[in-house]
């Protein structure tokens, strides 16, 4: 991927700040690694490639927090329109870290709001900060589960989207000890505010990568306890297990 990558010209983190989109609509598109080789080839020209201190393909980590009988979880499992997840995601390149929440509504749309978080954050400022952008109480919750990947960040040069792109996503569930390896499936997730054209879109129509939901919470914990409702996702893993097993097939 290094040789398609140089292509690119690179932005830094100050330039992506006009492109925030913290009240957006988020499209979420499944690839292989095949296939995402592909999709850059054919995007250089439209888009700038992120970089920092020189990386472009960056590490996180996250772990996200749900009530005792996974409220947040069974919403979405339920086909709510309306939900939310919150977390803690950490960049770890730099070791910046925030607290986040996520909120969803019925139209579609995607607001983000988050804090900085530290070892020196005091309860009382987290409990507060949950508590107004969530409704949730900070007692009530407790981590479930956490995954780690690395992110291509791309903007196109409109500056009126941001794409990002997840490899080497895995995950480790703290109530069953369980975890999940999905190296070989690539998340690509398109993040505008839903009025301006994006040049991507007919690129992905050409390789035929199609869009489906993919909760990196929801899926994990469905992937990592099987004991959990599921019927909404089913079809999901199997197509995720489907384009792993192709994946693996045409490496060898």
């Amino acid at each position: 991927m290094t040789e398609v990558l140089e292509r690119f010209d690179r932005i830094t983190l100050d330039d992506m700040k006009s492109v925030r989109l913290m009240n957006r609509i988020d499209t979420k598109y499944l690839a292989t690694e095949k296939q995402l080789h592909s999709l850059l080839s054919l995007m250089a020209d439209d888009y700038y490639l992120q970089e920092i201190e020189g990386e472009v393909l960056m590490p996180y980590y996250t772990r996200y927090y749900d009530t005792s009988d996974l409220e947040m979880y069974r919403e979405h499992q339920r086909g709510r329109l309306s939900r939310r997840k919150i977390r803690i995601r950490r960049y770890e390149g730099s070791g910046l870290e925030f607290l986040e929440v996520k909120r969803k509504n019925n139209k579609g749309r995607t607001r983000k709001e988050r804090m900085k978080h530290t070892d020196a954050t005091s309860d009382d400022v987290r409990s507060e900060f949950i508590r107004q952008n969530s409704g949730y109480e900070a007692g009530m919750l407790t981590p479930k589960i956490e995954n780690r990947f690395r992110r291509l960040t791309l903007v196109n040069r409109a500056f009126t989207e941001r794409l990002t792109i997840d490899t080497s996503l895995s995950f480790n569930n703290f109530t069953t000890g369980n975890n999940k390896d999905l190296s070989g499936l690539v998340v690509i997730e398109l993040k505008r505010d839903g009025r301006s054209e994006s040049p991507v879109i007919p690129l992905l129509r050409k390789l035929r990568i199609k869009a489906s939901g993919f909760s990196k919470y929801c899926m994990g914990l469905a992937m990592t306890d099987a004991t959990l409702p599921a019927h909404r996702f089913k079809e999901r893993l199997r197509m995720i297990d489907r384009m792993l097993t192709n994946s693996e097939r045409l490496a060898r």
